[in-house]
């Protein structure tokens, strides 16, 4: 589909007031969802965890939920409102940075009316600096590098532009620019081969703006096929919409090349929250439907190839069963006490903090990062005002100091970056202490724990000297990739020969939800044989797609 010609010259005619305003976040939205799992994709570790797609979409939706409802022809009060739900809604440092965008935006409008193009380059330089202040070490070649080169280009194209319209799409081309060039910046994305997937989905949110005024297709995706280790079904549960009763995940050999966009097209009569995967020719398709057409995904797929798995699973069953099973019992908090928050990725792990005293705990974790708001809801309603949130990954920091600020309590943010960390953090908790005194312990003991981490490859690599094939067994010591293997038990014991484990006390294997017990306790002889002095512990952390979280004390 082309430009509609008559369309834009009708969009240059227009005030941009609010309500433009709020049609454009919906498309930028849109055309983002369309594309997540490019986005998902682009991870610069090949671990089957890519999410910064995901949180942005959950965080640009925050913010359409804020606004949808709205009325308001006021740009600036639009756009305030857009703030405002983006921030409270940001998940991941992807999703917090474009919430600080938004934020920067929202000043650069401040009490128009309507947009022009003078207004629109001074917001998308608010957009920049506010976005470059919100991190404390900024790093380019991220999407804080995209964000500044459409704010450097939209300022040198002021003089020459005849409207907004022009504006946009000097944005739109200096963004895709910027990504481009991400891996000229960033030494790890050009090991990796890959752009940076924030300042990708930033791309994605403009161009859908753009799409929108050029009349153009916000829901065909340029390209939608993830490896199939990377599907994320676990975080498609986050998505749940109202009526879609049953999930349908469906493995197939087409008979023929696959035409995606006339897939998608069929499914998406069908229903909502459709992935598709693809791996040595076979494809698996994942979409939620109402009870009356739950076979038709399969009917459909029976057509076009043949069909050698299917699942179908009651969505309101899993939910509550999901509930259940987060049911934990939380030690009391007295008034003046200091109450701890963690992050925990899986339901074992959740039990053993709740062991260790902790007040509230916020699921999520590599693949699911909860957003502003889920870890703000976690703690306001404790009832004391001394708070510490123990974040338990890199990418959920952001969030937690996000949190922080917009709430009347006293919190203290200790940057634990794994769950042995944070586990180790809790061994430092003196309910009745001094916040800040706790709060120094605590980040003082997660330097005394190594982390561990074992899964599979989603795709072939090298980084960092590490050869990875897809499907190997590979290993990372505190966030770095060390080790790639054919098998979990070589994979395991690599790791721990990297990590000097011999000059340790304790290892403790959290297993994950696909490792069984009797697996896990294999693994603890198979490690005893070769350190017979180390106390080995085994403990179920229900993690999804790492078969071991390792604690190396």
């Amino acid at each position: 589909m082309g430009i509609d010609v008559a369309r834009v010259e009708k969009f240059r005619k227009m005030e941009v007031d609010g309500q433009s305003l709020k049609r454009l976040i919906d498309a930028g939205l849109t055309w983002l969802r369309t594309n997540q799992q490019i986005v998902n994709s682009l991870n610069v570790f090949p671990v089957p965890d890519g999410d910064t797609g995901t949180n942005m979409v959950l965080t640009l939706q925050a913010a359409w939920n804020e606004v949808k409802d709205s009325g308001t022809r006021n740009l600036g009060e639009m756009a305030a409102m857009v703030s405002k739900g983006a921030l409270m809604g940001a998940r991941g440092n992807s999703g917090v940075i474009t919430s600080q965008i938004l934020r920067g935006f929202s000043r650069g409008v401040h009490e128009k009316a309507t947009l022009d193009k003078e207004t629109l380059v001074k917001a998308f330089g608010e957009a920049r600096d506010t976005a470059y202040k919100g991190v404390v070490r900024p790093v380019e070649g991220t999407i804080l590098t995209v964000i500044k080169e459409v704010a450097i280009a939209t300022e040198s194209a002021l003089g020459s532009a005849q409207d907004t319209i022009e504006i946009l799409e000097v944005a739109v081309k200096a963004a895709d620019e910027a990504v481009k060039n991400t891996p000229e910046l960033l030494p790890v994305l050009k090991q990796a081969g890959v752009v940076d997937s924030g300042g990708k989905g930033l791309f994605f949110i403009l161009e859908g703006m753009l799409r929108h005024v050029y009349g153009e297709s916000l829901e065909t995706p340029t390209m939608a096929v993830q490896p199939l280790s990377t599907m994320d079904l676990q975080g498609a549960m986050e998505e749940v919409e109202e009526g879609q009763d049953y999930e349908v995940v469906v493995d197939f050999v087409p008979s023929g090349e696959l035409n995606l966009e006339s897939f998608y097209g069929k499914l998406e009569v069908m229903g909502t929250s459709i992935q598709v995967g693809e791996g040595e020719g076979m494809y698996r398709m994942h979409i939620h439907v109402p009870t009356e057409k739950r076979y038709e995904p399969i009917d459909y797929i029976m057509g076009i190839g043949t069909v050698t798995k299917v699942a179908i699973e009651n969505l309101m069953a899993q939910m509550d069963d999901i509930q259940k099973s987060s049911q934990l019992q939380f030690t009391p908090v007295e008034p003046g006490q200091i109450a701890v928050v963690v992050v925990s990725p899986g339901t074992g792990l959740s039990r053993i903090f709740a062991s260790l005293g902790v007040a509230a705990i916020v699921p999520g974790g590599q693949t699911m990062n909860p957003s502003t708001q889920d870890i703000l809801s976690s703690f306001e309603n404790l009832p004391t005002d001394k708070v510490i949130i123990l974040p338990n990954n890199k990418n959920i920091i952001l969030a937690a100091n996000q949190a922080k600020e917009v709430t009347v309590k006293q919190v203290a943010v200790v940057p634990t970056r794994t769950v042995p960390q944070g586990l180790t953090a809790m061994l430092s908790l003196i309910p009745d202490g001094d916040l800040e005194t706790v709060a120094e312990k605590m980040t003082k003991a997660i330097a005394t724990v190594k982390t561990g981490e074992i899964t599979v490859a989603t795709r072939t690599v090298e980084i960092d000297g590490v050869k990875v094939k897809d499907g190997q067994v590979i290993a990372l010591l505190d966030g770095k990739l060390v080790v790639s293997a054919e098998t979990v038990e070589q994979g395991m014991l690599d790791l721990l020969e990297k990590a000097d484990a011999a000059d340790h006390e304790l290892v403790t294997l959290f297993h994950g939800e696909g490792m069984t017990h009797a697996e896990a306790n294999r693994m603890k002889d198979v490690i005893g044989q070769k350190y017979p002095n180390l106390e080995i512990e085994v403990q179920e952390g229900g993690q999804p797609h790492y078969q071991f979280l390792i604690s190396i004390e």
